[in-house]
């Protein structure tokens, strides 16, 4: 009689040493993702996302605050002993502190103290709040299209007469007011100004006798007159019109207007008899 038939039982497929698997259905765990409670390797650094199988690094640490701060006085310190003429050591005797801490100062390794940035600023010669220059600065530039600048009004003048502001910087950046003059009508008393800085006028159309102290000087086009503003100045005679002129004002800092200023910061001086 034949004996008890043999069934045949899942054929095994070598595998990685310890390890075997079926060739037989799925495989308990899917490629791609790693077995459970099971520690996930990746580069080094980098931890397995238990789902994705990405990988993920730690995320970039923020900056520590006054970081910023710190480097600019840093830079300040050393441009500024550099433009004098001081080595870190001259100006670690200046101020009494070790070449070490200044060099840490320099290179923002340490936050010095508000007594420790008088005396830095005494030994530098310069400010205490130069030690701040550069930090949270707005760097503006100002474009202004061709026949785009506001119109400005002044009193004493009529209708012909244009006043086109070409820009004009905000706050401290405010040392340069540009303009185009133009002048239509010949039939006008021109007063004349006084204002701080100094002025730049440049003719670049028509002909015009401009003013200034006891002075008078004939504009042609290409003619540039650079005068002081606080002495009286402005037009006599409009020769050939339209009469168009450039005019730059330079200050020293921030005009401060008053009552007595019209809108260019100009105080007014009332027409010769």
């Amino acid at each position: 009689m034949p004996g008890p038939k043999v069934v045949p039982g899942p054929k095994v497929v070598p595998g990685p040493k310890g390890a075997s698997r079926s060739s037989e259905g799925p495989s308990p765990h899917p490629a791609g993702r790693p077995v459970a409670g099971a520690a996930a390797s990746g580069p080094a650094g980098a931890n397995l996302d238990p789902v994705a199988g990405h990988s993920t690094r730690p995320e970039a640490p923020e900056p520590e605050p006054g970081a910023e701060l710190g480097g600019i006085i840093g830079w300040r310190v050393r441009a500024r002993a550099r433009e004098i003429g001081l080595s870190s050591s001259d100006l670690a005797r200046r101020v009494g502190l070790s070449k070490g801490m200044i060099s840490k100062i320099e290179n923002a390794q340490v936050s010095p103290s508000l007594a420790t940035m008088a005396r830095l600023a005494r030994a530098l010669e310069i400010p205490v709040t130069s030690l701040f220059q550069g930090l949270d600065e707005e760097c503006d530039a100002l474009f202004t299209k061709s026949g785009t600048g506001p119109e400005l009004s002044r009193p004493g003048t009529r209708t012909g007469h244009h006043y086109q502001l070409l820009g004009a910087m905000r706050g401290p950046a405010k040392r340069m007011e540009p303009m185009v003059v133009t002048l239509k009508s010949e039939h006008e008393v021109f007063p004349l100004y006084q204002h701080p800085g100094t002025e730049l006028l440049y003719m670049l159309e028509g002909e015009m006798d401009y003013g200034y102290g006891g002075a008078s000087y004939h504009m042609t086009p290409g003619d540039a007159l650079q005068l002081d503003g606080q002495v009286a100045h402005g037009p006599l005679h409009l020769g050939v019109l339209p009469v168009r002129f450039l005019s730059v004002t330079a200050y020293g800092q921030p005009p401060h207007s008053d009552a007595a200023r019209d809108n260019r910061g100009h105080a007014r001086v009332p027409p010769r008899a």
